[in-house]
């Protein structure tokens, strides 16, 4: 994990968190995850829709946009659970597109991703912590979430 980009007094002034997967409870919080929240001044939680690939090509992504939403909400109760205040977005279209956007609009000073642990990780993600790294420079801090909630180093 990459430690926190701060403005020398360890706050983030802004977090951009993209939340492919949830933790079942906030106790399942990474301890590093735990330390960037509490050093954000701002966060915003960003939950792609993440269609299978038919559903992809398809354009049905309806059931996938609520799912994004009920981990959306669920990301936000842990977040203001442990006192951080959030804001949050559901975005439809690729995982690297809609990052890029989010980035490009909100200009973070660091990136956390969660991501599906490998045993059922989305192929959108495929290349997505590369992406961002290469991409924008920014420190991006990963954690993967297993079938049942709970974190692993990403």
């Amino acid at each position: 994990m990459t430690p926190p980009a701060s403005d020398g007094d360890g706050t983030i002034q802004r977090l951009l968190f993209v939340a492919d997967a949830a933790v079942a409870g906030v106790h399942e919080l990474p301890p590093a995850v735990r330390v960037l929240i509490d050093a954000a001044a701002e966060i915003v939680v960003l939950t792609p829709t993440l269609p299978g690939r038919l559903a992809w090509l398809a354009d049905d992504v309806d059931g996938f946009r609520h799912l994004a939403d009920e981990r959306l909400d669920t990301v936000l109760g842990h977040i203001r659970s442990i006192g951080g205040r959030a804001t949050g977005l559901t975005s439809r279209g690729s995982v690297l597109l809609v990052v890029q956007d989010a980035i490009d609009e909100l200009q973070p000073d660091h990136v956390l991703i969660a991501v599906c642990g490998p045993d059922h990780a989305n192929w959108q993600e495929r290349g997505l912590l590369e992406h961002v790294q290469d991409r924008f420079g920014l420190p991006v801090t990963v954690y993967a979430v297993d079938r049942r909630g709970h974190a692993a180093p990403g």
